[in-house]
């Protein structure tokens, strides 16, 4: 059974950091991309950053390049996303998933819960 669990979330301020952990279970990850993907309150989920071991490749949002760090721990099948220089806009519930890779929605087929990000002062 394929699964799913983000964690790493919380409270900071403006121009912190944090790390985010997508620990995998049921496939190896160089079987699925994993997608990071956030959704603020009021808004419609977006995805941020994606890691293909399989393809070898990694994408971002523009709003995050430079900022936001993806990687991938095959030994612990995890996957990190590295959030540093955190803005107010990036307060969301950030979640992750499996699927072929990119940052549209539709093409993930597993979903874990989200962790929530608040940045403020």
């Amino acid at each position: 059974e394929v699964q799913l669990q983000a964690s790493g979330g919380g409270l900071v301020q403006p121009g912190g950091s944090l790390r985010l952990s997508c620990a995998a279970s049921g496939f190896p990850l160089d079987y699925y991309a994993i997608g990071w993907f956030r959704q603020a309150p009021g808004k419609g989920r977006e995805g941020i950053s994606c890691i293909s071991h399989k393809y070898g490749d990694i994408c971002y949002l523009d709003s995050v390049k430079g900022r936001f760090t993806i990687s991938a721990d095959n030994a612990k099948n995890t996957v990190y996303l590295q959030m540093n220089s955190l803005k107010p806009e990036d307060t969301a519930n950030y979640y992750c998933a499996a699927g072929p890779g990119g940052l549209a929605l539709h093409l993930y087929e597993w979903w874990g819960r989200g962790t929530l990000v608040t940045v403020s002062s």
